[in-house]
Parts: C-alpha cells; structure tokens; sequence
C-alpha cells in the first residue's frame, strides 16, 4: 500500500522553521549578551585603570603640594636669614660710625672754637658750643661742610654774643646730618675699621 502523509507538511515546515528561528534567537540573544557582558566588562576595566591613575595623580599632587610647602617654608627661612645678613652687614658697617663720628667732630673743629654739647637724633646731629668769634664759627660749619662724615649743608640755628669777665664770646648752635656709611665710601671718603 503507498504511504500516505496525512501530516500537513506545511504545519510542520512551519514548526521546522519556527524552531529555527527560536534556535537563531537564542543564539543572538546569547552573543548579544556576551557582546554587553565584554563591553561592560572592557568599560569596568577602563573604569577602574582611570580610577588607579586619577588616584596616582591626586597622590603625585599631594606630594607635589607637600614639597612646595616645604620650598615655601625654606624660602622664609633664607629671606629671614637674609634679613638677618643685612642687618649684621649693616652693623658691621656702621660698628665703627661712632668712633668716625666723633673723630670728625674733633678734626673739623678750628681753634678758638668749643663744644658744649653733641645731641645726635637717627641722622640729625645738634652741636652746641662758645666760640671766640663769629668767624670761627663759620669755620667750623665750612669743615664740617668739607668732611666725608657729614652733608654739605650744616645749619646755623642760633648764634648770639655773650661777654663772660670782659670776654666776648659766641654762643652757637648749628645742626648738621651724618652721612650713611654707603654715602660715605661713594663720595670717596674711605671707611676703616
């Protein structure tokens, strides 16, 4: 007897194919799955490299910020010792003024003339004395003028005559300022110590 499919061939090309298409399905769901799960696995690993090196950085800052600290307290160390340097430097200079000072007053003053006080304020020296004339006082102020140690304007404050046991005499105060030791050497006058 012929065989005879009764089976509807159509039904069952159609199951054929709808098991196919379930099966191609399946297989595209999974690789579009393993597809997310690498990128997201490739984005996590990119993640956290740039987390390790943005963490390196922000050690690497510190660091850095820590080390500028330190070269900004040793700059304030070395203007300080710096400053401390001038001043010693100025002191030395200027250790021996005084004795120039005095030494100048000494050596600018004529005969006839003397001191009866010396008030020195920073730079501004007072000089108070008797001389026997007017004259001499005017010497004074032209060597005081003359020196080195002083500005070459000395000022005549008050003169006036006094006659002490039938001698005339004229009191005097004059006002002169003292040079910096830097003035000094750069007019040529020599500074020693």
């Amino acid at each position: 007897m012929a065989h005879i499919n009764l089976l509807d061939w159509r039904e069952a090309l159609r199951e054929e194919r709808k098991k196919q298409f379930m099966t191609w399905l399946g297989l595209g769901l999974v690789f579009a799955a393993a597809v997310v799960f690498l990128a997201m696995s490739y984005m996590s690993s990119r993640i956290e490299h740039q987390t390790a090196r943005n963490n390196l950085l922000r050690a690497e800052i510190k660091a850095v910020e820590q080390k500028i600290k330190e070269i900004e307290e040793l700059e304030r160390v070395k203007d300080n010792l710096l400053a401390r340097m001038r001043v010693i430097e100025q002191l030395q200079a200027s250790r021996s003024a005084t004795v120039h000072f005095f030494d100048e007053l000494v050596s600018t003053l004529p005969d006839g003339v003397f001191l009866t006080s010396v008030k020195q304020t920073g730079r501004n020296v007072t000089i108070k004395g008797v001389a026997e004339s007017n004259g001499r006082v005017s010497s004074y102020m032209k060597n005081l003028s003359q020196s080195p140690w002083f500005e070459k304007d000395p000022r005549l404050v008050v003169i006036k005559t006094v006659e002490q046991n039938r001698i005339r005499q004229s009191e005097f105060e004059l006002q002169v300022k003292q040079r910096t030791t830097a003035d000094t050497t750069a007019d040529g006058g020599e500074v020693v110590e």
